[in-house]
């Protein structure tokens, strides 16, 4: 095969995470937990109250069709033994053109994700050191502002490394982390005085599309599906991987939209760790908690978009060059960041407009063309063109709505 000029997500973390090769059942569940566990756990009851508590149904049903489509993925690298990556479907499926499809959206998700974690940052940090703004040469820097500099300061050293393999390790302690968070929630409510009396709505047709890309962004871990697979010791087992970390998730996600519902009802924020109680000790938990992921996720994050810009440029092995372009890339996340302070209303976005086209789209698109008699599938194929065209209308309608939000509240 030739050596594509474009280099896949999955390729790159298979390098970095070395702790993927061989793995056995239960460090693969690990690593699909980490990969679907991440900083859409805080914005969950913001989902919630968006749509209201029938929403929920919706956020079963992502589950149901995001494990699909995650078998879907496994079926289409059976179908050649050279495919181990996503992009490699793209292009066994639709050629040279599938390939970049692919990794364009994939790279242009982790780019807004890295945008993500800055904007956690500020946000978060505002809340725990509140009116903390600060004049520069006359001009007032406010205190969200300085956090989200000071953070990307202390985040730009580890952008720099190469091999992020011990970093990578430390990366899975969000697994933990996610848990510890629903934890001090619920100690918030059950001890701190905070209460489950919030009766909420039972729907709200007009935040529909926003809950449901937002349940879509926390089931976006498709990018790394393929690389786990291909990184089992028994193969076989992977459909059992992924029952088990949809499982999980699920009722991690599930408990937390519905312990913050209850908490805060439609007053909820983008994050639910900036309704929590100022000054009580599980809010501090949940906030420190938080913080954690973007500091030792970030760098993976920036670094397969930093390398395939990297291999652009002459010279592309010079360490001058590669901490020049990743330096570039921080700033413009940072500004990006600074502009469109909107954590929840960013993160449908990429939920609606990059993560149901990597999770449920190019996955059924893909095993559709691979296969070899569609026609064939009978009711299977009914439930992929019902998938592909219920995606594509909730992918239309969630990137208008979040876009308009982020244009009204600019």
């Amino acid at each position: 095969m030739e050596t594509e000029k474009i280099e896949t997500i999955e390729g790159q973390q298979h390098q970095q995470l070395q702790g993927y090769k061989g793995t056995t059942f239960l460090r693969t569940c690990v690593n699909g937990l980490n990969a679907l566990s991440g900083v859409g756990i805080l914005s969950i009851p913001y989902a919630l109250s968006e749509g209201g508590w029938i929403c929920l149904i919706f956020l079963l049903v992502m589950a149901v069709v995001c494990c699909y489509t995650g078998l879907l993925l496994r079926r289409c690298m059976d179908a050649h033994p050279l495919i181990k990556t996503y992009p490699d479907i793209g292009q066994f499926a639709f050629g040279y053109k599938g390939r970049v499809i692919v990794a364009l959206f994939m790279y242009l998700e982790l780019y807004l994700v890295a945008i993500e974690f800055l904007i956690l940052e500020g946000d978060n940090l505002d809340k725990l050191f509140p009116n903390m703004g600060i004049k520069v040469g006359g001009m007032t820097i406010g205190g969200r502002q300085g956090f989200t500099l000071l953070a990307s300061l202390i985040i730009l050293p580890t952008t720099w490394l190469r091999n992020l393999g011990l970093l990578a390790y430390v990366s899975a302690g969000g697994v933990l982390a996610s848990v510890i968070v629903v934890a001090s929630v619920f100690w918030a409510g059950a001890v701190d005085g905070v209460g489950f009396h919030e009766r909420g709505s039972l729907i709200n047709w007009g935040g529909m599309p926003t809950a449901i890309s937002l349940y879509a962004f926390c089931y976006c871990g498709h990018a790394v599906f393929p690389t786990l697979c291909t990184s089992m010791k028994d193969k076989s087992q992977f459909s059992k991987v992924l029952l088990v970390c949809f499982l999980l998730c699920t009722f991690n996600y599930g408990s937390m939209a519905v312990l913050g519902y209850m908490m805060y009802g439609d007053n909820l924020k983008s994050q639910v760790t900036l309704n929590l109680p100022i000054g009580k000790f599980s809010s501090h938990i949940a906030i420190y908690t938080t913080l954690i992921n973007p500091f030792t996720k970030y760098a993976i994050m920036i670094t397969p978009i930093a390398t395939a810009v990297e291999d652009w440029f002459p010279f592309h092995d010079s360490w001058f060059i590669s901490i020049l372009i990743r330096t570039v890339l921080m700033i413009s996340t940072v500004v990006v960041a600074l502009i469109v302070p909107f954590f929840g209303y960013l993160m449908a976005l990429i939920g609606a407009f990059l993560s149901i086209t990597v999770s449920l789209l190019l996955p059924c698109a893909c095993y559709l063309k691979i296969s070899s008699n569609p026609r064939s599938l009978g009711f299977e194929l009914v439930a992929i063109v019902t998938i592909l065209v219920i995606g594509s209308l909730v992918a239309i309608s969630g990137t208008y709505t979040s876009v308009r939000q982020i244009i009204d509240h600019l």
